[in-house]
């Protein structure tokens, strides 16, 4: 049995306004099905399909923000538990 692995890792500073045209330009792909992904080090294209497992992690320790968002499926579209989740900003 073959076992396929693919890694791409891009770690930078981005400004608010970067981080933001990264994450549209994902919404955008998601929402075409296709996502790919390079920079000086490698690439990648992803397919997602069906349901997508999201998981959201926020954490404040003192002056130490972070938000994870991650997502993940299987090539041959298992099932995934579904929640809603509610996501706001202030205006």
């Amino acid at each position: 049995m073959k076992t396929e692995k693919n890694l791409f890792r891009h770690e930078s500073l981005q400004s608010i306004k970067g981080a933001q045209d990264i994450l549209k330009a994902i919404t955008k792909g998601l929402a075409k099905g296709v996502l790919s992904f390079s920079d000086d080090h490698g690439e990648i294209r992803l397919a997602p399909r069906g349901l997508l497992h999201l998981k959201v992690t926020a954490r404040k320790e003192d002056d130490y923000h972070r938000l994870d968002i991650r997502l993940s499926w299987q090539a041959n579209n298992g099932a995934s538990k579904k929640s809603n989740l509610q996501i706001s900003h202030d205006e």
